[in-house]
């Protein structure tokens, strides 16, 4: 044998050679096809079935932290216990069954992540709506979702919503059930793979959110999927096991960065979640992540932002953070670059993804490495996940073509709650899930054009300006309107409104902007006017020719 393949029998595996070991038939998670809803899909072999699956292995981490605050501190095993507890207060005292919903309406708390698993692990769907909804916008959660119970934090209670369902505080009631029954057996449920799990809402395109519907199957692959991420981490040679890895938690649990991607798998592989509870503030979470010894943390890039503009990053023992990640929302690569070169965390740790709620987790992953190789990209597909660039009749385009990004994958979504059509519209009958994105694939590498062209994305918020405008336009003194986003330094996009008045109208910014905020989220209200008499342009059949709009 010569030398030269010694030399190459030497080398080290590569990223697809490593992954192909652990993916590959034997492999610890090794995918193999099934049948998913009439599609076959590849699916991960080694994996559990059902979330109660979940907390039953988490108990073997026993006296190991679980959720830490600023002043609490929760192990696996008082987790379990108290999840339990909860558990059987819902099915015994509430009559709480499988496929019944359980609304959740709260700010970020350890109450929250129990509530989610006592509900997950009887069977019941956990239904998680944004904290951040107007009364209006609550009320239509409501009955849209027909849950059985509703458990709220005091500043939800206080909300002037129309609510015939029970109700649970979230300070008060769900802190005193998880220790109500401190002998309670771990609960359990008998469902199936592709029964619903979590529902959360999504801005609606046409004026109303839309419910994204998560099975125990999806779930359950992001598990897989962030165990394998864990593995590749291990053969890449980091010597950190991940049960001694601490993940913050600063976006809403309503979020799937922060549920699917962080409170989930986290309970699966022993590993400490540092939960920040309140506004974001800079110095609250670096001093979190030098107490804590923060590892990694996933953050919107308006906290990455606000980081930049604080300077103060570098008092802080900021050395433990080694994965730093961007999600939720787009940023350029003149902004990551800023980011290497003023936080000392980023500069050898950042990575991009690209996903959806209705993808539950990255469909899309850029590691440091590939950012440095190609500027600009949100990465290759995921392991299990088939992604194509179509054209609008739905024929897959070529290398470089720009056209709408298409998924397939055991992590997309069962659907949308209730609305048939709008399922129909996104998701083909193998499966496939129409994004709504523009992108190209290069060299295997995905690059986004844009995010749905209509949608603005303020502070990783998704705001859709049909939303908006069905509010506005029932104000008797508006015409017609057109809702769009402008750049904001912080924000990355903040919301802006062209109204058109009728004749005669005193309508003011003032009138309006109370108008919105009555009925919308607060960051969904616009933040810049432009009041005018002048009909909006058309075309020919009507349509507003949004490009010529200006504000």
């Amino acid at each position: 044998m010569s030398s030269d393949t010694d030399h190459r029998s030497a080398a080290p595996a590569g990223p697809a050679e490593i992954i192909g070991r652990l993916i590959g038939p034997g492999g610890r998670f090794e995918l193999s096809e099934a049948d998913v809803l009439g599609a076959r899909l590849p699916v991960f072999t080694h994996r559990q079935r059902a979330l109660h699956e979940v907390l039953h292995t988490s108990v073997a981490h026993a006296d190991r932290e679980y959720i830490v605050t600023a002043d609490r501190r929760i192990t696996f095993a008082e987790h379990a216990a108290q999840v339990a507890s909860l558990a059987q207060v819902l099915r015994e005292e509430y009559g709480i069954a499988e496929g019944d919903r359980v609304a959740i309406a709260a700010a970020n708390s350890p109450e929250w992540i129990q509530t989610f698993w006592a509900t997950v692990s009887i069977g019941a769907v956990v239904v998680g709506f944004n904290a951040w909804w107007s009364a209006r916008e609550m009320a239509y959660g409501i009955e849209n979702a027909e849950p059985a119970l509703v458990v709220a934090d005091a500043k939800r209670l206080a909300m002037p919503a129309d609510c015939a369902v029970p109700v649970l505080s979230m300070e008060n009631d769900i802190r005193r059930l998880v220790t109500a029954h401190p002998e309670a057996p771990l609960p359990s449920a008998d469902v199936a793979e592709d029964d619903p799990a979590v529902i959360l809402y999504t801005s609606g395109t046409s004026g109303r959110s839309k419910g994204v519907v998560h099975t125990h199957r999806n779930l359950l692959a992001v598990v897989e999927y962030h165990r394998m991420n864990d593995a590749l981490l291990h053969e890449f040679g980091d010597p950190l096991p991940p049960q001694d890895r601490v993940y913050l938690l600063t976006l809403p649990l309503f979020h799937i960065a922060s549920l699917h991607n962080l409170a989930v798998p986290r309970l699966a592989t022993g590993s400490k979640i540092a939960l920040h509870q309140g506004a974001f503030d800079v110095d609250a979470v670096l001093g979190m992540v030098e107490r804590e010894r923060i590892t990694n943390w996933g953050a919107v890039p308006t906290m990455a932002h606000r980081m930049l503009e604080h300077g103060g990053a570098h008092r802080y023992d900021t050395s433990s953070l080694t994965a730093f990640a961007l999600a939720s929302a787009p940023s350029s690569t003149a902004f990551k670059e800023r980011l290497r070169q003023n936080l000392p965390f980023a500069k050898d740790s950042l990575v991009d993804s690209y996903g959806l709620t209705e993808t539950c987790t990255a469909v899309a992953a850029a590691s440091p490495q590939e950012l440095a190789a190609a500027p600009g990209t949100l990465g290759r597909p995921v392991a299990g996940v088939r992604l194509e660039i179509r054209d609008p009749f739905g024929e897959v385009l070529g290398e470089g073509e720009e056209g709408d990004v298409w998924v397939r994958s055991q992590f997309n979504m069962l659907g949308y709650w209730r609305n048939p059509e709008a399922t129909a519209g996104a998701i083909d009958a193998d499966r496939w899930l129409r994004t709504g994105d523009l992108g190209q694939l290069r060299e295997g590498r995905l690059y986004l054009s844009s995010r749905r062209s209509d949608l603005i994305i303020r502070g990783g918020e998704n705001v859709y300006p049909a939303e908006i405008e069905t509010v506005l336009v029932e104000h008797p003194d508006v015409r017609e309107c057109l809702v769009m986003g402008v750049p904001h330094p912080d924000l990355g996009q903040e919301v802006a409104a062209v109204v058109v008045l009728a004749a005669g109208s005193t309508a003011t910014e003032e009138t309006l902007r109370e108008h919105v905020a009555a009925e919308l989220a607060y960051f969904k209200v616009p933040k810049q006017w432009r009041l005018t008499t002048e009909a909006l342009p058309r075309n020919a059949t009507g349509k507003v020719l949004r490009p010529q709009v200006h504000i």
